[in-house]
């Protein structure tokens, strides 16, 4: 069977995704935001702070690209680092409240993009959207495994 790039699972992801994040750029830009900023400070938790070490793994983003973020969000008093009182290598984020009125738009853009889609596509069509998606991250993983080994 031979595919064209169109007919790849990948380029199809590739082309949603991007779509999708030039939108949310386009609307974090009338908040002198990106899109990037919104998925990090939806990814904080607003009262009980979140350890640094976990936001990375979760955006998928390396260490160096989030500690500049996370410099930037300081500079720009969105958030601000507390390390803990019994190991100081561990540093909880937390939002100032500059910081949760982002979150706040951003949690609202996502949202409202996300009814939109609902509101236009079947239920179980999106049931089999999500169980495609599960299978190919499943797949992905395995594909991981077998090159570590």
């Amino acid at each position: 069977m031979k595919l064209s790039a169109k007919d790849t699972v990948c380029y199809n992801i590739k082309f949603a995704w991007h779509a999708i994040s030039r939108m949310y750029n386009e609307k974090a830009s009338e908040y002198n935001g990106t899109s990037s900023v919104g998925f990090v400070l939806l990814n904080i938790d607003s009262e009980k702070g979140t350890p640094s070490t976990q936001i990375g793994p979760k955006l998928g983003m390396e260490t160096t690209s989030l500690s500049r973020m996370l410099k930037t969000l300081e500079e720009k008093n969105l958030i601000y680092r507390v390390p803990q009182e019994n190991d100081k290598r561990v540093v909880k984020i937390f939002l100032t409240e500059e910081g949760k009125k982002k979150k706040s738009i951003a949690k609202k853009v996502v949202k409202d993009f996300n009814m939109k889609i609902y509101e236009k596509v079947a239920p179980e069509k999106m049931k089999v959207f999500f169980e495609v998606i599960d299978e190919i991250i499943k797949t992905v993983e395995e594909e991981e495994l077998k090159e570590q080994k």
